[in-house]
C-alpha cells in the first residue's frame, strides 16, 4: 500500500503540472458587438449594470475572469460553462436572433430569474454580488416585459 502511494502522488503531480500547458480561448473581445442586446434595444443603465455583474460572465462574448481561472481542471470548467451559457442566450449576439427567438429568451430570462435559477448557485457561491435582490429581480422583471413591448411593436409594424 505505502509503495502506490509512493507512486500515484509523482505521478498525479505530474498530471496536474503537465494540464497546465493545454489552454483555452478566453471569451474576450475588444469591443462591443453591433449585435449587442445594448446596441439594439433601449436598455436602462440600472438594467445594464444588473446584467453585467450578474449575467455577462456567462451570457455575453466577454467574461471577467477570477484569479482561480488560470488553474487546469478550472479553466475547463469555467470555458464549458461559458460555451454553454452563450448558446442558451448570448446578450451580444441578441440582435441577430429573429424576433420570436428573442421573445422566447426573454421570457426565458424572467422566468430563470423569477424563480432564482439564474445566476447559477455554483456562480453567486463565489460571486456573492452577482446574487439579485428583489428589487433587482423587479427591475430585471419589468425591463424585460418592457422589451418584449418593444419587439412585439417591431412585428407589428412590419
Amino acid at each position: 500500500m505505502k509503495s502506490i502511494k509512493k507512486i500515484s502522488i509523482p505521478i498525479i503531480l505530474i498530471i496536474f503540472i503537465a494540464i497546465q500547458f493545454f489552454d483555452v480561448n478566453p471569451n474576450k473581445t475588444a469591443e462591443t458587438s453591433e449585435n449587442s442586446i445594448e446596441k439594439k434595444y433601449s436598455v436602462p443603465q440600472n438594467v445594464r449594470q444588473i446584467l453585467k455583474t450578474s449575467c455577462y460572465d456567462c451570457h455575453s462574448n466577454n467574461t471577467v475572469y477570477p484569479w482561480y481561472s488560470k488553474v487546469q481542471p478550472v479553466k475547463w470548467w469555467l470555458a464549458n460553462h461559458i460555451n454553454d451559457g452563450k448558446r442558451h442566450l448570448n446578450f451580444d449576439e441578441f440582435g441577430t436572433y429573429p424576433n420570436d427567438k428573442k421573445l422566447k429568451k426573454l421570457d426565458e430570462v424572467a422566468k430563470t430569474v423569477n424563480t432564482g435559477e439564474m445566476p447559477l448557485s455554483s456562480y453567486t457561491f463565489i460571486h456573492t454580488h452577482a446574487k439579485l435582490s428583489s428589487e433587482q429581480k423587479a427591475i430585471i422583471l419589468t425591463w424585460v416585459k418592457s422589451m418584449k413591448g418593444q419587439i412585439n411593436k417591431e412585428i407589428s409594424v412590419r
